[in-house]
């Protein structure tokens, strides 16, 4: 499990609480150089965080985390953010969903859940996760319900297959990634996710959900016109050495993965 923080000192508590630690082998606590005690807190509570000197962003944050998770060897990676936004609880299933060889990547859906007007989700964010997630999936051809959670699972085959290093260290970091997965031939599975919205929860002001909106439009375009080779975006080149794992765990053109279908907690190790 890996856990990009910033101040959650109030939640971080919480967050763990919830995680079912028969499931997780470690977890990945990095610290974007918050003004509060959340590396702090995260010590006490026996995590080793890992603490950026200066803050890198979101999507720099989550760098170091998959970059960490993958040295460790985990085998499946979830990602919750320890705001406390999303549940701990649906770790297992969604580890579950890859461990078994179903997806390559899983999303956790606040467009699924039922009442996510009523939950809290602010209705302007609504109506703009409706209308982006529909650009979306038009663009790239997929039948989802939506690209912007931040609960996310991915296996340890696609993660590496993925040059997440190239991808923005701002918040458009999520969207750019999913677009890799979509141009690595990711199968990309979906569960119900009710959230949480509090003082407490992290969010990106009205200003820099308008420049998250272009950058998402952005991509999309990046991802036609890299598709059609009318022009070249490194951070979608996919090696195509690096195969994605299949159905009964045997990688497309390869042999058989040694972490695939195989129950997280038993054989592999997952963070």
């Amino acid at each position: 499990m890996v856990m990009p923080a910033y101040n959650a000192e109030t939640t971080l508590r919480r967050t763990v609480a919830e995680l079912d630690r028969r499931i997780v082998d470690d977890i990945v606590l990095v610290d974007d150089a918050s003004t509060d005690q959340t590396a702090a807190v995260a010590s006490k509570m026996g995590l080793e965080p890992i603490r950026h000197e200066h803050n890198l962003g979101y999507g720099g944050n989550q760098k170091t985390c998959y970059r960490r998770a993958l040295e460790l060897g985990a085998d499946i990676i979830v990602m919750v953010h320890p705001d406390y936004q999303y549940t701990p609880r649906l770790v297992p299933a969604m580890a579950s969903m890859i461990a078994y060889g179903t997806y390559d990547l899983v999303l956790g859906s606040r467009i699924l859940a039922q009442d996510t007007i009523a939950s809290g989700m602010p209705r302007h964010k609504y109506v703009a996760n409706r209308v982006l997630t529909l650009t979306e999936n038009v663009v790239l051809g997929q039948k989802l319900s939506e690209y912007h959670t931040g609960l996310r699972a991915f296996s340890r085959v696609l993660l590496a297959a993925l040059p997440f290093d190239r991808d923005s260290d701002d918040f458009v970091f999520d969207n750019q990634f999913l677009v890799q997965a979509v141009a690595a031939g990711a199968r990309i599975g979906e569960l119900s996710c009710p959230t949480r919205y509090a003082a407490d929860s992290s969010s990106i002001n009205l200003r820099r959900s308008i420049r998250y909106g272009a950058g998402v439009l952005r991509t999309c375009a990046q991802y036609r016109l890299n598709r059609h080779g009318l022009r070249h975006y490194p951070y979608l080149d996919i090696d195509p050495a690096l195969s994605l794992a299949r159905p009964g765990g045997t990688p497309a053109g390869g042999q058989p993965d040694a972490g695939a279908g195989k129950p997280t907690g038993t054989a592999g190790r997952s963070s």
